[in-house]
């Protein structure tokens, strides 16, 4: 069984390129339905053992961006429950739960902005992620 042959080369036709943009496009698409960014991950996770290294930096910059996001609606769901649970006027709440949800929905579009147009001049993601 022969392995599949890797091109390296920083250009469009690096192997894996075509599956990085596809999964950009399905993190952007989880600002609409939630579903498509676990299957942004788990093909990052697959795709990444058969790319070029450079290509390889943007899943890993992907990967971090999910579970990074993950974690920071976590904790901003926790944050407004608390704050609820604690007595705060429920207006308070609602605005703290919607201040944080908007500001993770800009940081992703802006880490998906700044991968893509590093993907589009054939960069790596090595010196952001």
């Amino acid at each position: 069984m022969s392995r599949m042959q890797i091109d390296d080369s920083h250009t469009k036709d690096a192997s894996g390129r075509g599956a990085v943009v596809i999964a950009y496009g399905l993190l952007l698409g989880s600002i609409m339905t939630l579903v498509t960014a676990p299957i942004a991950i788990l093909l990052a996770y697959v795709w990444k053992r058969r790319s070029a290294g450079w290509v390889v930096s943007h899943f890993q910059y992907q990967i971090a961006t999910f579970w990074w996001a993950v974690a920071g609606l976590v904790a901003g769901g926790i944050a407004w429950w608390l704050l609820g649970k604690l007595g705060l006027a429920a207006g308070h709440a609602w605005t703290l739960g919607y201040l944080v949800f908007t500001l993770e929905l800009v940081w992703l579009v802006a880490r998906c902005a700044l991968g893509l147009n590093r993907l589009t001049s054939n960069q790596g993601m090595e010196a952001t992620a």
